[in-house]
Formats: structure tokens, sequence, C-alpha cells
């Protein structure tokens, strides 16, 4: 028999991905299954980002690159933080992976030993707890109700952290709640981050160039410089370059611990795609105003679905600032049942509702440690986000009080 390690068994499937596949199989089983799970956006990689890497292989840049990212590539990074925020980083304080994921893990493999905690506000991005449960750590979930807009609050931190603590997870805009920290909140974070040294923070900022209205973005290096030096900035160019399946991410932070994650990396994967990473430069440094095209089109889809699901009798869900997703409350049918007897008690109970009843794909708010809640993307087009609306309504509607 295979034996499978112990550490396997500390986790669980990624609940977003195993959602994508089971919409795939009922496809094909002939079902008209509308999915609003994906994370990634709807768009076309722009055009000059795909040329960049045609170019890129008609030049033979086709072999292995440094385990850490190409200098180039580098460079694009560090100018980007430079200019875009306020942040200085040398090459070796930057590293590249495949994807902003790998990176996460890279830092806490790196650092997290059997024991030690890690500070998880919820609602969080669902492998942030399978990450830290693999490194050997213990994921600490903090409550980030509603009420607060989903944001941590500097007490609640303060409760939280114990002589244990190793790293405080934060992602502003955050999946899958939308909610965006601003600078002076970061600020009231550091405060009580400055009475705990050996707590270190790693902002995963890839929703960064997805905010709306008349919010701004900041990251905790930017807000509290003083804690540069125990911070890791992550980020990379899937979400706003339409760039899921080039797989490129990247972190910036103090030297000592770059060179580790690079050190992990070099007996993984070594280095990234060099085509995608060539592709990355592009990205970065090239023209930018398909980004705030894009943003406008999901401002616009954004206003269109939260009007429509607080349009429905027991659906209310907050204005997201940020990232491309909608979390909305179940709670409100707690109770009642559908036709075939089933009582909803949970996020998960009305996420299957949804699927049996309607064809409708979304994810339970259980996944991000919410279970009133549940999650739609809109990163779909206006046509079927307003069909899934329907489908939620019809659906909600389809429920009887027992």
């Amino acid at each position: 028999m295979l034996h499978i390690a112990p550490r396997l068994h500390r986790i669980k499937p990624s609940p977003s991905s195993m959602a994508g596949q089971r919409a795939r199989e009922l496809r094909a089983l002939g079902r008209d299954i509308l999915s609003l799970t994906a994370g990634e956006p709807d768009f076309e990689t722009p055009e000059h980002i795909k040329e960049a890497a045609i170019r890129a292989m008609a030049a033979g840049q086709t072999r292995y690159t440094d385990v850490g990212g190409t200098p180039g590539l580098k460079e694009a990074i560090a100018a980007k933080l430079r200019n875009e925020n306020g942040l200085d980083y040398a090459p070796g304080e930057i590293i590249v992976g495949t994807g902003a994921k790998q990176v996460i893990f890279n830092a806490l493999m790196c650092t997290v030993a059997a024991g030690d905690e890690v500070i998880v506000p919820a609602p969080y991005w669902v492998s942030y707890p399978d990450i830290a449960l693999l490194a050997g750590g213990v994921p600490v979930f903090v409550d980030c109700p509603a009420a607060n807009r989903f944001k941590l609050q500097p007490a609640d931190l303060e409760r939280a952290i114990t002589g244990k603590t190793r790293w405080l997870m934060l992602n502003s805009p955050n999946n899958p709640s939308g909610a965006t920290y601003a600078r002076a909140e970061f600020q009231a974070l550091a405060e009580v981050l400055r009475r705990h040294p050996q707590v270190w923070i790693l902002t995963d900022d890839i929703y960064e160039h997805l905010i709306y209205g008349d919010v701004e973005f900041a990251t905790m290096a930017q807000a509290a410089p003083d804690l540069k030096d125990r911070t890791l900035t992550v980020n990379g160019v899937s979400k706003a370059y339409a760039m899921t399946g080039w797989r490129i991410g990247y972190g910036a932070g103090p030297s000592e611990l770059i060179k580790a994650m690079v050190k992990l990396q070099s007996q993984s994967t070594s280095g990234p795609n060099s085509i995608a990473q060539a592709a990355a430069i592009a990205a970065l440094a090239g023209p930018q105003d398909i980004v705030a095209a894009n943003r406008r089109e999901y401002q616009r889809r954004r206003d269109t679905v939260v009007a429509a699901l607080n349009a429905i009798d027991g659906i209310h869900c907050q204005v997201p600032d940020g990232a491309f997703y909608v979390f909305a409350s179940c709670s409100a049918l707690f109770g009642l049942c559908t036709p075939k007897g089933v009582k909803i008690g949970s996020s998960d109970d009305w996420i299957m509702h949804l699927l049996d009843a309607q064809d409708l794909a979304a994810l339970q708010g259980s996944a991000y440690g919410v279970p009133t809640h549940f999650r739609l993307s809109f990163a779909a087009s206006t046509e079927q986000l307003l069909d899934g609306c329907r489908r939620i309504a019809q659906a909600r509607n389809e429920l009887v009080v027992v």
C-alpha cells in the first residue's frame, strides 16, 4: 500500500479549484451549469504582453533562468514597487515564483516550525491556513465580521498574538470580501505589531489594481516603513493583467528571508518559466491603459451584481471596495427548507441548493472561514451575472418555511 505522509492529511483540496472542476464535470453530463466561481479575469491577456512572449521565444529565451527570477524582471518589479508604492528594494530582496501562491508557500515553509502560530483574519483566501498547516504551523483565525467591513481590528489582533506567533497574513483588497485597508488602518495595526517584534507581516497585494471609486491602495511596508524589515510584500501579474495561466508572482522583503526562499525554490521548481518572465516585464513596464479600462468594467459589473442581489429577499451584501467578488450573506435563509426537504443551515447547504435546483455554481463562505456568506465572482459578462442573480432569486423563491 502507498503510504501518504501525515502532513498531507492536515490539509484539504482547494475549494475554489474543486468547485471549478465540479462545474466542468456537470457540464460534461449535459447540464447547463453557470459557474461564478472563477478567481481569474475573463479578459484576454493584452496583446503587447503576448507579443513580448513571442519575441522572447524567437530570441531563444527558452532556457533555465536564475532561480529567483531574471535580472530584467527583478528590475521591472523594483521599478514598479518604487514608482507605485514608494518602496525601495534591491535585486537580492526580490524573488520571482511560479505564481504568488508559491511565494507565500516558500515564505511559510522557510520560517514556520512545528507549533508556530500564523494569524489568519477571516474571511481569508482558502490557501493561507493550509499552507501554514503544511509548514507544521497552527493557523489562528480572527473573526472580522461584516459589521467591521471584514477588516481586522487592532484590539482583536492584540488578543490573538502570543509568544508563538510568527506571521500575520494580510490580504488587501481581500479575497473573498473585497475589503480594502486604508493607510490609517494599516498604521493602527502597526501600533500593535511594534509591541511584538517576533511577528512578521505578509501582505498579499495581488488585487492591488482592482480598487474602485475613491479608495486608494496602501500596503503595510508603505504605511509603516519601520516594519519594512519584517514585512514580505507579495504581488503578481495574474489579476491586473489577466495572466493567471502565465504563473508569475513575486515577493519583496529582507534579503535574509529572500535568500532562504530562493534556496527552497532551488530544490522545488527552480526558476519560473522563462517566457512568462519576459511577458511579465512587458506587463509591468508597458502601457497600463488596459488595466484602467478593465477596472472600470469590473466596477460596472460590481454595481450591477450588488444591486441585483440586494433586491432578493434574505440576501444582503456590502459593496466591495476591491477585487472582483461579492461576499453576500445568506444567514436570513437559515431554517428554511428546499423542495426536497433539506433544511438550509449553512452556506454549504445554500450553495448545494443553488447547484441542485438552478445549475448555478458559487462558493460557500465556510471555505473562507465565514459560514454565513457565499462568494460570487463578477469576472464574467454582465449577461451571465444577471442570469446568475435571476437563478439565485428563483432558488430563494423555492425555499419554504417548515
